[in-house]
């Protein structure tokens, strides 16, 4: 496994270094040899320290996580870390249980993120950050387990059945609301 680290605002000591080494040595057991994970570290005008970690799983499955504590990088990287090893093991029985094997073909990453300096003009709210992603034909079984992955409360996708383009959302009462375009 291949890890890449990143900070803002902030430097990269060696002990950080061996402590997020020795934290993700065991998550080598779930990951194959050349996967990359990626670790971006920053702190914030109020001194918290967030840590984002990104793993591509192959096969177009992206998985984050992120954690933040108030002025100490070790516990957001302890936290960070944790949730990542329940994410990769999540994932992994969850393809084991799965019927269809060919669920997830494609091997682009589902979101690349762009953030925009550009505010756009108008009345109301502006928008601050922009994401592109590419949409693929997926079944809505398909579409709620990658939502489930992401830890995301929305996911947009091309419905297999329909081959139109669909939004799978969850619902307050916990339960799943699909919104499905109308001509």
């Amino acid at each position: 496994m291949k890890t890449t680290l990143t900070a803002r605002n902030m430097s990269i000591t060696p002990g950080i270094e061996q402590r997020i080494e020795k934290k993700t040595a065991r998550m080598g057991r779930y990951l194959l040899p050349e996967t990359e994970m990626q670790i971006k570290m920053r702190k914030d005008k109020s001194d918290m320290r967030i840590v984002e970690i990104t793993v591509p799983m192959g096969n177009g499955v992206l998985l984050r996580s992120e954690a933040s504590a108030q002025s100490n990088l070790f516990l957001a990287i302890d936290d960070a870390l944790a949730k990542m090893e329940k994410q990769i093991h999540r994932h992994r029985t969850k393809l084991g249980k799965r019927i269809r094997e060919d669920a997830f073909t494609y091997e682009e990453p589902e979101f690349i993120e762009e953030e925009t300096e550009e505010e756009e003009e108008g009345k109301g709210q502006k928008i601050v950050r922009r994401k592109t992603f590419p949409v693929r034909p997926m079944s809505e079984e398909d579409a709620a387990l990658q939502m489930e992955m992401l830890g995301h409360s929305f996911f947009a996708f091309v419905n297999i059945d329909t081959e139109k383009i669909n939004v799978l959302y969850q619902r307050k009462d916990g339960g799943l609301g699909l919104l499905e375009p109308e001509a």
